[in-house]
């Protein structure tokens, strides 16, 4: 039961909430129907089509509305496919996760679509379809809406269950207001992400170009070397350093405290053998170098023996080394160089990583090289920044929204 209102002035209590006392809570199946949309095989990106949903659509590609349509059918299969009607809300009915069924999205289009199998289509009567959506999705509902699943390796959701799930629901003005409001935040949000996006597009332009040597900076023009990576890195083999903090090294955000890693803690109590780690240096997973998972350190500490690390000899800039390594073509020579005979086997010890032959600017190019891809990473960080304080912002702002705790002027 959602607690946040308890006996608040001008608050009830009904089932599983404190809500105002102008609002009622109502099971989906008192107020609309239930459909099921219809098996769709022969999806395509083409938009001469007649747009389509699919279940992996919702969950992957939507967030409350739909928007824009990722999949189009032809005509001669609309015949035999449910057609969705403005104002429906469409559920996820399976996915691989308890998070993935049962998200669903509002149709809120004037436009001919029709719904895949394995949806779950909602027509409800004298609501705001956006507000429900919202509602839905929150926080307040998923962890019941959790319980419905049903499966294993494919977890299923049905209208059965589905119609017992209870909503909150103000004056049809103020679910209104509140529809509004957040769909505000989400237009933020969404163009957030798209500067994002737009950003990260430039900066990989930008290591395309300097990367190669294709665009050179401004006071360079000297010739690139080539070198072994063996001649530019050392291997660190350091061990018994109990002492030092436990460190993770990961694809995305660098070298970081182990704590920081949301996943049970499997290693071995015995550390030993771990390896010591220490600024500057840069470490990578031996077994997925190939798909370019590893970090220059700003720490000291150690890493699982799972991890390979390598420390800069003269010539080798270490922020450089570390924007290098995930370039694609040497992530790619990462992969020519590991040894094993399917993915899950490939390895790139030190040995066979010091045989790859690379061109390099000379340090001082290196350094002004990093220096633009520093700020690019920069202007890219602090954006992901703030669109994670938006999420969380507007996480709290649904919930306070959708149980009444603050109120709206309609």
């Amino acid at each position: 039961m959602s607690k946040r209102n308890k006996k608040r002035p001008g608050y009830k209590k009904t089932k599983g909430w404190w809500i105002p006392k102008e609002w009622d809570v109502n099971s989906l199946g008192s107020f609309g129907l239930f459909s099921k949309g219809k098996g769709i095989s022969n999806t395509e990106k083409k938009e001469t089509g007649i747009p389509c949903i699919t279940y992996g659509d919702i969950y992957t590609k939507h967030d409350f509305i739909i928007k824009e349509f990722q999949s189009f059918i032809d005509t001669e299969t609309t015949q035999t496919s449910q057609k969705i009607k403005k104002n429906d809300i469409l559920f996820a009915g399976s996915g691989e996760t308890l998070d993935e069924i049962g998200k669903c999205v509002a149709y809120t289009k004037n436009v001919e679509a029709y719904a895949g199998g394995d949806i779950v289509i909602f027509s409800p009567n004298r609501v705001d379809c956006i507000y429900l959506s919202y509602a839905l999705n929150s926080d307040l509902i998923t962890k019941h809406r959790r319980r419905l699943g049903q499966g294993h390796s494919v977890v299923h959701i049905y209208s059965s269950g589905l119609k017992t799930l209870h909503v909150p629901f103000p004056p049809l003005p103020e679910q209104r207001k509140i529809a509004e409001i957040l769909s505000t935040w989400d237009e933020t949000i969404e163009q957030t992400r798209k500067l994002i996006d737009a950003k990260k597009r430039r900066k990989k332009a930008l290591m395309q170009q300097l990367l190669t040597g294709k665009k050179r900076l401004p006071g360079f023009s000297k010739k690139w070397n080539e070198s072994y990576l063996g001649d530019l890195f050392d291997e660190r083999k350091e061990i018994r350093f109990n002492h030092l903090p436990l460190l993770a090294i990961t694809g995305d955000r660098g070298v970081i405290p182990a704590s920081e890693i949301e996943r049970k803690d499997s290693s071995s109590s015995d550390k030993s053998k771990y390896k010591r780690i220490a600024p500057g240096d840069i470490g990578y997973n031996t077994m997925r170098m190939w798909q370019g998972v590893s970090a220059v350190s700003d720490l000291e500490g150690i890493v699982s023996p799972a991890y390979t690390i390598c420390v800069p000899k003269k010539g080798a800039y270490t922020k450089f080394m570390g924007y290098f390594f995930k370039f694609t073509p040497i992530v790619n020579l990462f992969r020519r160089y590991s040894q094993g005979l399917v993915n899950d086997t490939l390895n790139l010890k030190f040995n066979n990583f010091a045989r790859i032959k690379v061109k390099i600017p000379d340090t001082e190019e290196q350094i002004s090289i990093a220096e633009v891809l520093s700020v690019a990473n920069l202007e890219i960080n602090v954006l992901e920044n703030k669109l994670t304080a938006l999420e969380k912002q507007k996480r709290g702002l649904m919930q306070k929204l959708l149980t009444g705790e603050i109120r709206v002027k309609t």
